[in-house]
C-alpha cells in the first residue's frame, strides 16, 4: 500500500510540475540606421536626403508560450539635427501567438507585420518616420492560407486636429505546399475626418486601393538563382470626399519580379494603366498612367540579426527618369531572456 501510495505521489508531482507554466523577462534591442538620397525629376519638393538612426529597446513578460507583453521606446535622431531626438515612440503591446493565430493589440513595430505592403499603398518612408503600428493586428494562418486584418490611427480628433486612422487586409494561398503557385492581395482605406469644431467645405476624406495578385515562386525550380517570384495582377485606387461626385477610381495592371543570388537582388516593379488617384499614405508615382521601378541590391554585411544593404534604384515615368540611392542598416540582437519564475 505503501510503495501504491508513494508511486501516486510521484505521478501526481511530476503532473503538476509539467502544467506550472514558466513566466520569463526578455530584452530585445534593434534598431535602422538610413541614409537615403532622392533625386525625383517628377517631384522636385520630395527631392531630398533622409538619414539618421533608430534605436528600439524593449522589455518583454512572457506569461507563457502564447501571451506576451512588451514595453519599451523607438527612437529617431536624423543626422545633424537639433534637439537630438527627433521624436521618442512608445512601444507598449500585448501579444497572442497561437497554433493558428496572432493577434497585436497597442502600439507595435511596423516591420514584419505591415513592412511587406505595397509602396502604390503605403510609402517606404512610413519605415523611418512612423515605426510603429497603433491599434490592433489579427491574423489567421496555415499551411496553405494566411489573412490579416489591421487598423493604425494615425490622429485623434481634438479642437483643431483631424480624427485619422488606416484600415486593411492583406493574404495569401497556396492550393499546394510543393507547388509553386499563389495568390494575394493587398487592400487599405484611410478614413480622414475634420476635427471637432468644424471649418467652413470641410468634408470626410477617404482613400485607398485594392490589389490582387497572381504568383509563381520559382525558388526552388532552377538552380541558378537562389530565389526567383513573378507576380501580377490588378490594381485599383480610390478616393472621395463625401458632399461630392462619389468614389473616383483609377485602375491598371501592375507586375512584380523579384530575383537574388548571393548577396545581390534585384526588384522590378511595374504599373501600366489609368493615372492612380492620390493615395495620402502611397508612392506619389503611383499617380503616373505608368510608372517602372528597378531596385539593384547588395548585401555588403551580413551577420546573425544584421544587414547592411546598399540599393540603386531607377524610376522611369512618361517624360523623366529619376534615381535614388540608399544606404540600410539593420538589426536585431534578437530576444534574450533575463528571468525565469514559475507563476
Amino acid at each position: 500500500m505503501t510503495k501504491k501510495l508513494s508511486l501516486f505521489i510521484v505521478i501526481s508531482l511530476l503532473s503538476c510540475t509539467a502544467t506550472v507554466a514558466q513566466t520569463t523577462v526578455d530584452i530585445d534591442f534593434s534598431g535602422l540606421g538610413f541614409l537615403d538620397n532622392r533625386e525625383y525629376k517628377d517631384f522636385v519638393a520630395r527631392s531630398r536626403t533622409y538619414s539618421g538612426t533608430r534605436i528600439a529597446p524593449d522589455i518583454g513578460l512572457n506569461v507563457d508560450s502564447m501571451n506576451h507583453f512588451v514595453v519599451g521606446v523607438n527612437a529617431i535622431h536624423e543626422f545633424g539635427a537639433q534637439p537630438f531626438f527627433l521624436a521618442v515612440d512608445p512601444v507598449a503591446y500585448y501579444k497572442f501567438t497561437g497554433r493558428h493565430w496572432l493577434f497585436f493589440a497597442g502600439e507595435f513595430p511596423r516591420e514584419g507585420n505591415l513592412s511587406n505592403y505595397p509602396r502604390a499603398f503605403l510609402n517606404d518612408t512610413m519605415r523611418y518616420y512612423r515605426p510603429n503600428v497603433q491599434g490592433l493586428l489579427a491574423q489567421f494562418h496555415s499551411d496553405h492560407f494566411m489573412e490579416t486584418g489591421w487598423i493604425d490611427w494615425m490622429s485623434r480628433q481634438t479642437a483643431t486636429q483631424r480624427e485619422e486612422f488606416l484600415w486593411g487586409a492583406y493574404g495569401k494561398w497556396r492550393p499546394s505546399l510543393y507547388g509553386p503557385f499563389y495568390i494575394s492581395h493587398y487592400a487599405v482605406l484611410l478614413h480622414d475626418a475634420g476635427a471637432a469644431i468644424l471649418l467652413p467645405d470641410d468634408h470626410i476624406v477617404e482613400n485607398g486601393g485594392l490589389q490582387l495578385r497572381l504568383g509563381l515562386d520559382l525558388s526552388k525550380k532552377q538552380h541558378l538563382l537562389d530565389s526567383l517570384t513573378i507576380e501580377a495582377g490588378y490594381m485599383e485606387t480610390l478616393s472621395r470626399e463625401r458632399g461630392f461626385d462619389g468614389w473616383q477610381t483609377s485602375n491598371g495592371f501592375i507586375m512584380n519580379i523579384y530575383a537574388s543570388w548571393g548577396r545581390f537582388s534585384i526588384l522590378n516593379e511595374f504599373y501600366d494603366g489609368q493615372p492612380g488617384q492620390a493615395l495620402t499614405f502611397g508612392d506619389a508615382f503611383y499617380t503616373e498612367k505608368f510608372y517602372d521601378r528597378l531596385d539593384m541590391m547588395f548585401n555588403a554585411f551580413n551577420a546573425k540579426g544584421l544587414t547592411g544593404q546598399f540599393i540603386l534604384s531607377v524610376h522611369r515615368t512618361p517624360g523623366f527618369t529619376s534615381n535614388q540611392e540608399a544606404f540600410r542598416l539593420t538589426y536585431n540582437l534578437g530576444r534574450r531572456k533575463i528571468a525565469q519564475f514559475k507563476q
